[in-house]
């Protein structure tokens, strides 16, 4: 199993961002029905989510963050030697959104840009790969991003997930830091799950895939070029092999559940939430949940559930263990510190990069 320590190396600020539009959970009544739509928020704790509108990406949401993160920490942007976007829903086939934040961001050219094609995992391994470019180079500072909006490939009457979807972006700055105490991690993997989580259409493999809706093994109405989650499996897989993982985390470090002050995990639903800490027996004040209010926001929810929690606040540096889980399949656990006073508050903002929007030829 890759394990990883990085030294030296610190979390420095993180920051939210979250679409305006509020998506109240009740509204779906009149398309799935009083009962299965109060079935449905019992089971996940949802009762309202974030949406972008048409135009606006995860790339905007990002540039934001990182550019309020940059602000408040009053870092200068030359300083800042790699950035790396984890998303699966970027503004292009080609190039990464990666280059489209560096360019609104106005980074030098001496710096590293790629994205992660990861989704509710991006978390755990964008800092295995941000830290690793750093500990191996000349980078003092980094920034990590992450953000989907998963929305815009869910199918309108799909009701296992319309009304589970989310949308926000993150920024993460790192710094080396010769004070810092270290980054532990561990990765885990597994392909031939690839099918749990899917838009099959659309990709190279299936380019002119069929556009018309069709019915589902589940009975749920989609196209191919909408997202189709096997529910039972991916329910299966995290509330076995999540916990199991953990456990061999924490005997790996000879920690427990005592040596963290908070649980930060992906934002799935909530009886999957429930279902890992019974299983590890987190205390519920430790593990802070933004499912009632921002729904599944894929791999930010770590990060926007931490602003949530300590954005208001200054208690000093905190333990954190986060944890992300999903789509590949890939999941993975490492732990952190943070001081409470570079956690910001989430924000609001419906900012689209105009420029970006090419409707014709002509404006190539």
């Amino acid at each position: 199993m890759p394990k990883f320590e990085f030294n030296n190396i610190k979390i420095a600020g993180i920051s939210t961002v979250v679409p305006k539009q509020v998506i109240k959970t009740e509204s779906y009544k009149s398309i799935f029905g009083e009962e299965e739509v109060a079935k449905f928020m019992q089971m996940t704790g949802i009762t309202e989510t974030r949406r972008t509108s048409e135009f606006q990406t995860a790339s905007d949401m990002g540039y934001t963050a990182a550019e309020r993160l940059i602000q408040e920490k009053g870092i200068d942007k030359n300083e800042i030697g790699a950035l790396v976007f984890g998303t699966t829903s970027p503004d292009y086939r080609r190039p990464g959104s990666s280059f489209i934040v560096h360019k609104r961001l106005k980074l030098p050219i001496e710096c590293a840009v790629m994205d992660l094609n990861l989704g509710c995992s991006s978390f755990v391994y964008g800092i295995q790969v941000i830290a690793s470019m750093m500990q191996n180079s000349d980078i003092n500072k980094a920034l990590l991003i992450l953000g989907d909006t998963a929305g815009k490939t869910t199918y309108s009457k799909d009701k296992a997930s319309i009304m589970l979807i989310g949308e926000c972006s993150v920024a993460i700055l790192l710094e080396k830091d010769s004070q810092a105490k270290p980054i532990k991690a561990q990765l885990k993997s597994d392909g031939s799950g690839y099918r749990y989580l899917i838009v099959p259409g659309g990709g190279y493999r299936n380019l002119h895939a069929n556009t018309e809706p069709e019915i589902y093994h589940d009975g749920v109405e989609r196209t191919l070029h909408h997202s189709v989650m096997q529910g039972t499996s991916v329910f299966t897989f995290t509330i076995s092999d999540v916990p199991r993982l953990i456990k061999d985390f924490w005997a790996d470090t000879q920690t427990t559940v005592d040596d963290y002050d908070c649980f930060a995990f992906h934002q799935a639903n909530g009886l999957i939430l429930q279902q890992i800490a019974k299983k590890l027996k987190f205390p519920s004040d430790k593990m802070p949940l933004t499912l009632s209010k921002f729904g599944n926001t894929s791999g930010a929810s770590a990060v926007l559930t931490l602003c949530d929690r300590y954005g208001n606040e200054d208690i000093g540096e905190i333990k954190v263990l986060c944890c992300g889980f999903g789509v590949g399949l890939s999941w993975g656990v490492f732990s952190m510190y943070i001081n409470t006073k570079d956690i910001l508050p989430i924000i609001e903002d419906d900012t689209i990069f105009e420029e970006g929007i090419i409707r014709s030829a002509s404006e190539l």
